[in-house]
């Protein structure tokens, strides 16, 4: 027979012993966890171009997702003004995005171009019309882009840059001139073109072959 003694005894660590749990009840749970890793440092500066493969242009900054002609301008005058302080790494980087901008958009004219071929002409011949206008752009920024890896001793990224820009434009256009003359300035080529008092003549062969 239990004690009226007893009885005080358990109601009294019944009592003690409810609020400390209570307590226990809101503490915030422990969780094991593993520290959280130091994510890399992600840098939004372009990447240096490789010298062995020129056409692989690979987005750098967020702001090449915003694909308009006045982005690109932009960037081009932020290189520009680069130039002029002489801050040739940040006119590089610039000059890299701007090339970039410019030929996704002429990239995605000559699809749109090509979607639109035979179902509507009129759109086709408009996107089409847009995708040379930005190539021209692109060409432009590349050739701005060499000119300055060719002021910071780079020549081993200024070449493929004007190789391309031969190939892209034709040696007989301006552009494509002014990319040659510099290949023949730094040595990369021997003979001048064009050669005075001769004019070219296109190989009929390889035209046709194309």
């Amino acid at each position: 027979m239990i004690s009226a003694i007893t009885v005080r005894f358990f109601r009294h660590t019944c009592l003690t012993f409810l609020p400390v749990m209570a307590a226990f009840s809101f503490l915030p749970p422990v969780n094991a966890q593993s520290p959280t890793p130091n994510l890399p440092n992600t840098s939004n500066q372009a990447q240096p171009l490789d010298p062995n493969n020129p056409n692989v242009l690979r987005p750098t900054s967020q702001n090449n997702t915003l694909l308009s002609t006045a982005a690109g301008q932009r960037l081009m005058t932020e290189a520009s003004n680069a130039v002029a302080s002489q801050n040739y790494t940040l006119a590089a980087q610039k000059l890299q995005e701007a090339r970039e901008v410019f030929n996704q958009m002429s990239n995605f004219y000559q699809e749109l171009a090509a979607s639109f071929s035979g179902i509507d002409n009129r759109i086709a011949d408009s996107q089409r019309k847009k995708a040379l206008e930005t190539a021209q752009m692109r060409d432009d920024a590349t050739y701005q882009l060499a000119l300055v890896h060719r002021a910071q001793n780079r020549s081993e990224l200024a070449v493929p840059l004007l190789v391309q820009i031969i190939r892209s434009q034709n040696p007989t256009r301006d552009l494509g001139k002014k990319a040659y003359q510099q290949l023949f300035e730094l040595g990369f080529v021997d003979t001048p073109f064009p050669r005075t008092g001769s004019t070219t003549t296109p190989n009929t062969s390889q035209s046709n072959q194309r």
